[in-house]
């Protein structure tokens, strides 16, 4: 067997509670994917349990990504190899629930009592975030994951109502080990029907890198401004995110990817569920996903790792103004990485 086919992405799965939720959706799912090497064990061969790689130079940074409402963690799984391949822990569950009253879906758990005017920003919107980092830190320190997860270096990153709830949460105040965090097609803009005013935009934390990605073809955000107050939306919410609701504390990047859609991130996307609808079928989108791909791996690099090469070619990748792809807008505070923050 060669060093090259060795090398694999690997899998566990547990079960986690989640407190407070109502029988029978009370567990959520987890899957954590992570650099493998196969030695030919006789545990390898009969149980299928692949011990880590350990010439990657764990512990590895986390990613805990969040899925849209009714969209599964499998969707997202070609993101998940893609960072593993890059030495970096994978982390997703499906949680059924019900995110909205008489509605029962897939759900990254959102508590709307905590995403009200005079709730939000004092406990975390999502009932399942500490329970899954909880798990993740069980994982990282028994069985033959022990040692393998630097759950001191998570990135928080999220899809559509996934990506929001990622937003909401990258406090260092409520997640302590969250180092930056990431969103595609997601916003901070704020319900009407939660009681705030039209076009109302939910403040952001102010200490933790944050990575904002939208398609310029997403029809499912355009469908919804009715939800925030609005007949239209008078300018793009993610980049109005970006301009408003982030803090100049902390460095906060913006991407837009040319012609993608909402799911350009969820391959293959099952459009039995969710919105699908709201937009055009999406031409192959794998150029723009690569995209992707390299914006989110710069991300954790630099901010878990204080990787300034990776750092610099983020920025110049968002600051380019002939690239046909991607187009985008960076705001750092001189001297961040260096000082070791994010």
């Amino acid at each position: 067997m060669s060093d090259e086919t060795q090398r694999i992405v690997r899998a566990v799965h547990t079960a986690v509670r989640i407190p407070g939720a109502a029988e029978p959706y009370d567990t959520a799912h987890l899957k954590v994917s992570y650099p493998g090497r196969l030695t030919g064990s006789e545990r390898e061969r009969n149980f299928g349990v692949v011990e880590p790689d350990r010439e990657q130079a764990p512990p590895w940074p986390v990613v805990l990504f969040l899925g849209g409402i009714d969209i599964p963690s499998a969707t997202y799984q070609w993101l998940g190899r893609a960072l593993v391949e890059r030495g970096v822990v994978f982390a997703t569950y499906d949680w059924v629930a019900s995110p909205m009253p008489g509605h029962v879906a897939l759900t990254p758990g959102l508590d709307l009592d905590a995403v009200r005017p005079e709730t939000y920003g004092t406990t975390p919107t999502s009932p399942a975030l500490r329970p899954v980092l909880d798990a993740l830190a069980m994982l990282g320190a028994t069985g033959h994951l022990e040692g393998m997860l630097d759950l001191d270096r998570v990135v928080l990153g999220g899809h559509s109502a996934g990506g929001a709830v990622a937003l909401h949460n990258a406090r260092r105040a409520f997640f302590p080990e969250v180092r930056a965090a990431f969103s595609y097609a997601a916003h901070a803009a704020a319900s009407t029907m939660l009681g705030y005013e039209p076009a109302s935009f939910l403040p952001l934390g102010d200490q933790v890198p944050l990575l904002l990605m939208t398609g310029s073809a997403d029809g499912v955000i355009a469908s919804s401004a009715g939800r925030y107050g609005l007949d239209r939306w008078p300018a793009d919410p993610v980049e109005t995110t970006f301009e408003r609701a982030a803090s100049d504390r902390a460095p906060r990047y913006f991407a837009r990817l040319q012609g993608a859609g909402h799911f350009l991130i969820a391959h293959p996307h099952d459009a039995a569920t969710g919105r699908a609808f709201l937009e055009p079928p999406a031409a192959s989108g794998a150029t723009l996903r690569a995209e992707l791909v390299t914006l989110i791996a710069d991300l954790v690099a630099a901010h878990t790792r204080g990787d300034e090469v990776a750092h610099d070619r983020l920025v110049r990748r968002l600051e380019a103004r002939d690239h046909k792809n991607v187009s985008g807008r960076v705001r750092v505070p001189v001297g961040h990485l260096q000082r070791g923050e994010g």
